[in-house]
């Protein structure tokens, strides 16, 4: 026994298969890319066995990069789920052979509704290639499977071809980062793009004017549990940060701190980020200096304070 050797052996099985792919990047290739693009209505995908299942695949990445796209499994569809497609939507049917039951009996019931066909096949003039619209190509010479049964070269061939038109989409629709958002607003991908430090700002605002003692300094960074505070000038704009580290490192140089003031331990100068700018800019920001707190201005005011634990806490790193 030699998994080792067996993992390999597939692996690059595959590699040879998905490497030939290029050759099919066609003629027929740009067509089904513009006549979906162009189209009025969303894409259906459908399939049998694991056709369908890396038709779900394909759905679910058309989704989530701007082509409106729904799964219907081809059996279902014979049964009464052939009310899914409308009468502008395009319908792309995978299948290994192309020969199946199932889509020979569903390609002439789709054509009768009028609406156009999109073949993904692994087999060369196969009957849904034949009777297809657009013809999408993923021709493999064998499985990786030892008994050329089980669809693995053909199953990742397809899927290459479904996230290359995908692809092609998000570039000819111009799908922006802020659109992956929209799209993706629970997941740290989406939170990276669209949460802002002000949605992870807290309510308390830590400050302090440059004569504050000891005492007064401990208590207001105790209090508002961000582990700093900012020191304010009369006019209430921020020249000067202290954190809990400040005061430690304080204690540890004087015996006797009792005349020490604010304007004695504060940093100058502190690491600023605005009210409105991305999350992640906020912790990038914090990586880079070393320090877990920003001071956050809005307008040039002074609003508070972000900790790198509120970030965290987000699940965008």
């Amino acid at each position: 026994m030699n998994i080792k050797e067996w993992a390999i052996e597939t692996i690059n099985l595959e590699k040879h298969t998905i490497e030939k792919l290029t050759a099919y990047i066609d003629a027929d290739f740009e067509a089904t890319v513009q006549a979906v693009y162009a189209g009025k209505g969303k894409l259906v995908a459908t399939g049998v066995g694991k056709s369908a299942i890396i038709a779900q695949k394909i759905v679910a990445t058309l989704n989530s990069t701007g082509t409106p796209a729904v799964f219907m499994h081809a059996v279902d569809a014979i049964h009464g789920d052939l009310g899914v497609v409308a009468p502008d939507d395009l319908v792309l049917c995978l299948s290994k052979s192309g020969n199946t039951p199932e889509i020979k009996v569903l390609v002439p019931l789709i054509r009768n509704m009028g609406n156009r066909i999109i073949s993904l096949v692994s087999t060369p003039a196969s009957y849904l290639e034949k009777h297809a619209d657009y013809r999408l190509k993923a021709y493999v010479d064998a499985e990786a499977c030892p008994y050329n049964l089980a669809p693995t070269s053909s199953a990742a061939a397809h899927l290459v071809i479904g996230d290359a038109m995908a692809i092609c989409l998000l570039k000819l629709r111009g799908f922006s980062p802020d659109d992956f958002a929209r799209l993706h607003p629970g997941g740290s991908l989406g939170k990276r793009l669209y949460l802002r430090v002000s949605d992870v700002l807290r309510k308390e605002k830590p400050a302090v004017t440059f004569d504050a003692d000891i005492d007064n300094l401990i208590l207001e960074i105790s209090s508002k549990m961000l582990g700093a505070t900012a020191v304010i000038n009369e006019n209430g704009a921020p020249e000067g940060i202290i954190t809990d580290g400040d005061l430690r490192r304080m204690l540890e140089k004087n015996k006797d701190f009792s005349r020490l003031n604010a304007r004695d331990i504060m940093s100058r100068n502190p690491v600023i980020v605005d009210y409105d700018e991305p999350a992640i800019n906020a912790f990038n920001l914090m990586e880079k200096h070393s320090i877990t707190q920003l001071i956050v201005l809005r307008g040039g005011e002074y609003v508070g304070m972000v900790h790198i634990h509120d970030i965290l806490r987000e699940g965008i790193i």
